[in-house]
């Protein structure tokens, strides 16, 4: 092959692996779609937190500078503030389009004497943008706000009724509603900003380290919902951050989202990575225990089953197995199963487990556990039952060869009755989900894509 035709090929082949490999690094390890109903719960929870309708009518009660008083009236104040109706849509890429329909009764006092009531209803629409900041938080912010008033009903005299209401809507409400509204809609969207940042946080996992989001790009406004890449940031306690698996690769292909509700799709190495966090704790020291349900776990079982070495092995003895996970844990995920892969040795050694001895042998193992995923407040809850023994293999021997595989019934039930229920254990505790404006997740269907986990999450 000539020269430059094997250096052009090789170029074209280092070309696309450095593509592959950049692709996969900017990837996003959990993608939020954040549907409008969540968007809706987390406004009006907002308005609720603010008391925001409180606030409204005190200042509507104030005097607004540059509004000059009505002749005959006097006393203004907020008699009546009913909740607001908010619609909300998206702006495909900008961010929130919000209208607000409020109805106010104002009373005073008019120069007849009586009481007199103003009941209205006026609109508020709003146009607010959703960007990344410099420091990479998001952010919304107001772009547009506008008034109308739709309708004026008063108590007055009908003679009155043109002239009043006229000067009232002239000189005052088209004055006071803007600045009285608009104001609202701002700190509300403050306190959505500031939910936000909750959502980036970082969040403990108490001993084991802590996890945090952040944002890979800034968001993506469709008419459906908002899209956010994050990279999840793994970090051990008090320790260097924690590099996600490279193999299975991160999200570089999405689901489609076809139901209501904020879907987050959770990447296989995302839930390698918060079981890496989890390794030390899958070790596990297995001695015999009578309550298992197994075979008396002694040097006589063991010569039992391998009568190539059972003269090399000790007289009866109490035996222990050292199980010990060797490389991180790593998931896969298709359609209609999803593994967690261990990576073990197991260590057999003879006598009092406080003894400093040799191990009789040791053996390598793969060990494949079927995982079973739910949520129960706010956290992904993982348990695992025995898929099978993959492969096992002798690494060391002091008492001689043997064939390794008469031991695999043996070892499948210890891993079943045995380990399985201790790393149940160790998961309970669960894998904090993405923060949805402190909203609570009130139900939540999961399904399984081609390395993902996607959670389709309803919210109250």
């Amino acid at each position: 092959m000539p020269e430059l035709l094997r250096f052009r090929i090789c170029c074209i082949f280092f070309l696309c692996g450095w593509l592959v490999s950049s692709h996969g690094a900017d990837a996003p390890g959990v993608v939020l779609r954040i549907d409008i109903e969540t968007i809706d719960q987390a406004v009006n929870t907002a308005m609720a937190e603010s008391n925001v309708l409180q606030k409204l009518a005190e200042a509507a009660s104030k005097k607004q500078p540059g509004v000059k008083p009505i002749k005959g009236i006097t006393g203004l104040k907020v008699k009546d503030l009913q909740p607001p109706e908010i619609s909300l849509t998206f702006i495909p890429g900008m961010g929130l389009f919000m209208a607000v329909l409020t109805k106010i009764t104002i009373a005073g006092k008019s120069f007849i004497g009586g009481n007199m009531e103003i009941s209205l209803v006026a609109n508020m629409t709003a146009k607010n943008k959703l960007s990344q900041d410099d420091l990479g938080s998001l952010k919304f912010s107001v772009e547009n706000c506008q008034i109308a008033i739709v309708s004026v009903k008063t108590n007055l005299p009908s003679s009155m009724l043109p002239k009043v209401v006229n000067k009232f809507l002239d000189s005052t409400l088209q004055k006071v509603m803007p600045g009285m509204l608009c104001p609202a809609v701002g700190a509300v969207l403050g306190l959505m900003n500031a939910k936000f940042d909750t959502m980036m946080a970082q969040i403990s996992l108490g001993a084991l380290g802590s996890i945090q989001y952040t944002l890979l790009s800034p968001p993506i406004i469709s008419q459906d919902f908002i899209e956010l890449n994050l990279k999840p940031g793994l970090q051990h306690q008090g320790g260097d951050p924690l590099d996600l698996p490279a193999d299975p690769p991160a999200l570089a292909s999405l689901p489609p989202k076809t139901e209501p509700g904020t879907q987050i799709v959770l990447s296989a190495n995302f839930l390698a990575g918060e079981l890496t966090l989890l390794q030390a704790s899958f070790d596990l020291n297995v001695t015999d225990n009578p309550a298992l349900g197994i075979p008396p776990l002694t040097t006589a079982t063991l010569a039992s089953l391998l009568p190539e070495v059972s003269e090399s092995l000790p007289p009866s003895e109490p035996l222990v197995i050292e199980l010990r996970v060797t490389k991180p844990p790593l998931v896969t995920i298709k359609e209609d199963k999803s593994l967690l892969h261990l990576f073990t040795t197991m260590e057999f050694l003879s006598g009092d487990p406080s003894d400093s001895r040799d191990p009789l042998f040791i053996l390598d193992a793969h060990i494949n556990l079927n995982t079973q995923f739910s949520v129960h407040e706010e956290k992904l809850r993982i348990s695992v039952t025995l898929d099978r023994l993959y492969k096992m293999s002798l690494s060391s021997s002091s008492v001689g060869p043997f064939d390794e595989t008469l031991l695999k019934g043996l070892l499948a039930d210890i891993i079943q009755v045995a380990y399985v229920p201790a790393i149940n254990v160790v998961l309970q505790e669960g894998v904090p989900l993405p923060y949805l404006f402190g909203l609570k997740y009130s139900h939540t269907e999961i399904s399984m894509f081609e390395n993902a986990l996607v959670l389709n999450v309803h919210v109250k």
